[in-house]
């Protein structure tokens, strides 16, 4: 299996740096044949602004020789691992932009006849999604009507063709009822025994 893991947090310190750690040494004492590759979008510089003018068309992006790099990882994965923070009920705008840049037709998908058809050309994929928050995990499921997986997993996941997707969604943890260290763990686990 092929793990491309990709994280999204600009800072080295932080918890979710913790969580790919974690993520890293779960894979690391895996016993499964797998490769291992780590995109972390902030050390990267990765540009997120996504560009039409008479030069870059959109038609073309999924031709764009600046993403190519970063199709040839999604490409090559079997799984891929996104680890960020939820900032004002979503992923980071460093994470969406990359969505917005490579998730594009004639990459992520193609349309098909008329309408609103298309297919999903990452079916073949499997995503497993780390987030963590400041506020309750139930104030997103509740008060935001589950925005969150609902823009990852039927918004954009859905529409590219992968249906397998799981969450991992930690809440409170600027606090100590966010109980860290066991949330590590069981991410750890995960990796460990995936």
């Amino acid at each position: 299996m092929n793990i491309l893991v990709v994280y999204t947090h600009p800072n080295h310190e932080s918890l979710n740096y913790s969580f790919l750690n974690a993520t890293l040494t779960g894979l690391k004492i895996n016993p499964t044949d797998h490769q291992l590759q780590v995109l972390d979008l902030y050390a990267e510089a990765f540009n997120p602004i996504l560009v039409f003018n008479t030069d870059k068309k959109r038609r073309d992006m999924h031709t764009d020789p600046e993403t190519e790099i970063y199709r040839e990882q999604i490409r090559w994965a079997d799984h891929i691992v996104y680890i960020y923070p939820i900032w004002w009920g979503r992923p980071p705008a460093m994470l969406l932009g990359y969505f917005d840049r490579l998730f594009s037709t004639n990459f992520a998908y193609k349309n098909k006849g008329k309408g609103f058809q298309v297919e999903g050309l990452l079916a073949d994929k499997q995503v497993t999604c780390i987030s963590t928050m400041k506020g309750p995990t139930g104030y997103i499921r509740v008060f935001l009507n589950n925005m969150h997986k609902i823009l990852m997993k039927k918004a954009l996941f859905s529409y590219v063709g992968i249906k397998k997707v799981r969450f991992f969604e930690f809440g409170f943890m600027e606090t100590k009822k966010g109980r860290q260290e066991k949330n590590l763990n069981k991410v750890n686990h995960y990796f460990a025994t995936i």
